[in-house]
């Protein structure tokens, strides 16, 4: 059912341009902003599941604005070259590593983004509540309180509830940036040591944000929760590998909000059995929406949350206004705005 090809309103050869727009999951678009003016001049089709293979490039065959959110679907150039109406992309965000601009770019095809919103608070906040639910075992304690009856005597709490404070433990971010910065502050703000590293960081930068600038693997070595928050590059995929969950703490937290290439998936999956980490949060995953046979599923350890780091009313306002904003400027034939560089 997910993967049928759904129908694009008809139209004459040369009567309307087709817009497409892919992967709206939280069906946003057409809750978020007011599209007949972009229906008076186009055919507009929301796509709101994932697509793959045929169906997806049937769909894509009549588009002539392609809209991406973030990148949910891969656009690289072997799919472009099967796309010869294409005239536009439009992808929310800044950054699209699932892009092949230089494709695009050959053709002449211009390629527009938005801004982001407060996706760095919103990615911060979620870093913090899998960070406070995986540290106060929520999920299985309100799991326990749910399903016990009252003639289950004492059955009021799982075994995991004398649990330590976040209070004088270490937390190790890997990344000190926008979003590292902010979980920092809040670290603080719990009476917790911060630890620091990346590849660029200086003791300076670290002191700025109220941490310590140590190696990676003391980071691991000394962290109770190890957070991540790099972006995805060739030098950083698979950074966390087995050598290096094998230095992790047996009390320890691992949690990703950023790039689930960060982490050798086959190598925590080895870990986790092991109890190096002891838990893992993740909110990224190698294969989106993450299948039902995964099994990372199946580990008690784990707590998993659907890619919700970027996902709040806020952010998706800026996505889906500016997206209309580009997509209106393209048929009305006036400069575009936030043009991606060649």
């Amino acid at each position: 059912m997910m993967n049928q090809t759904p129908s694009i309103p008809s139209a004459a050869p040369g009567q309307m341009p087709c817009i497409v727009v892919l992967d709206d999951y939280e069906q946003a678009f057409d809750a978020l902003a007011d599209w007949q003016p972009v229906r008076e001049r186009a055919r507009l089709h929301i796509q709101t599941t994932p697509l793959k293979g045929a169906p997806l490039l049937e769909l894509l065959s009549c588009a002539d604005v392609l809209v991406l959110m973030r990148d949910r679907t891969p656009m690289m150039a072997d799919l472009i070259a099967q796309l010869p109406r294409l005239k536009l992309v439009v992808f929310t965000g800044t950054r699209n590593l699932a892009l092949d601009t230089a494709a695009l770019a050959t053709r002449g095809i211009p390629v527009c983004h938005t801004g982001w919103g407060p996706s760095k608070d919103s990615t911060a906040e979620l870093t913090w509540a899998l960070i406070m639910a995986a540290h106060k075992r929520l999920v299985e304690n309100s799991n326990a309180l749910m399903q016990s009856k009252p003639q289950e005597e004492g059955h009021w709490r799982t075994s995991h509830a004398l649990l330590p404070m976040l209070k004088g433990e270490t937390l190790g971010l890997v990344g000190l940036g926008e979003i590292g910065g902010r979980v920092a502050r809040y670290a603080q703000a719990f009476g917790m040591e911060v630890l620091a590293w990346s590849p660029r960081m200086t003791a300076e930068r670290a002191a700025e944000h109220g941490a310590s600038f140590v190696d990676l693997d003391a980071l691991l070595a000394r962290s109770r929760i190890v957070s991540l928050h790099l972006v995805s590059a060739p030098q950083t995929h698979g950074l966390i590998n087995a050598e290096r969950l094998a230095l992790m703490r047996p009390d320890s937290l691992l949690v990703n909000t950023s790039r689930s290439s960060l982490i050798d998936t086959e190598a925590l999956l080895q870990a986790l059995p092991q109890g190096r980490p002891a838990q893992v949060a993740l909110d990224v995953f190698d294969a989106e929406p993450l299948p039902a046979d995964d099994p990372l599923r199946h580990f008690p350890q784990a707590l998993l949350s659907p890619h919700l780091g970027f996902v709040a009313r806020p952010v998706f306002e800026t996505f889906v206004q500016d997206v209309r904003e580009c997509v209106l400027a393209w048929l009305t034939r006036d400069p575009l705005p936030r043009v991606l560089a060649p």
